[in-house]
């Protein structure tokens, strides 16, 4: 019995994401057929269709789910100890004053070796 119950949910899923799809594809094709139209206009179309196509999509198993994840990582998001500001301008001073100290040492070494080169070449007098 759940079998069945699972199979119609899953069928009613695949017909709300292909008219999901569909509507979308005709808010698409209206944008670029009214284009005599405001483009204003066209876009505040455009989203209301897409809007209209999420929320027939979000009521699938898939949307309900992808909904889900983006509750979860919000709340994950929430969470996080951002740095300070002092923080990170310490940690961005530190890269950059490692990026110049290791630039100068490629420099020098990159020196020493087109000495090497134009020593051995001949081209060095």
């Amino acid at each position: 019995m759940n079998s069945r119950a699972e199979v119609t949910g899953s069928r009613m899923d695949t017909a709300k994401l292909a008219a999901a799809v569909v509507l979308l594809l005709a808010g698409l094709s209206a944008f670029y057929f009214f284009s005599d139209y405001s483009t204003l206009v066209r876009v505040i179309g455009l989203l209301v269709v897409s809007a209209g196509a999420g929320a027939i999509a979000l009521q699938t198993s898939q949307g309900r789910r992808l909904w889900q994840f983006a509750g979860d990582a919000r709340a994950e998001v929430r969470k996080v100890v951002w740095p300070t500001r002092q923080e990170t301008m310490q940690t961005t001073l530190v890269v950059i004053v490692m990026v110049l100290i290791l630039g100068l040492i490629l420099w020098f070494f990159d020196s020493i070796l087109m000495a090497i080169v134009r020593f051995l070449v001949g081209h060095g007098g």
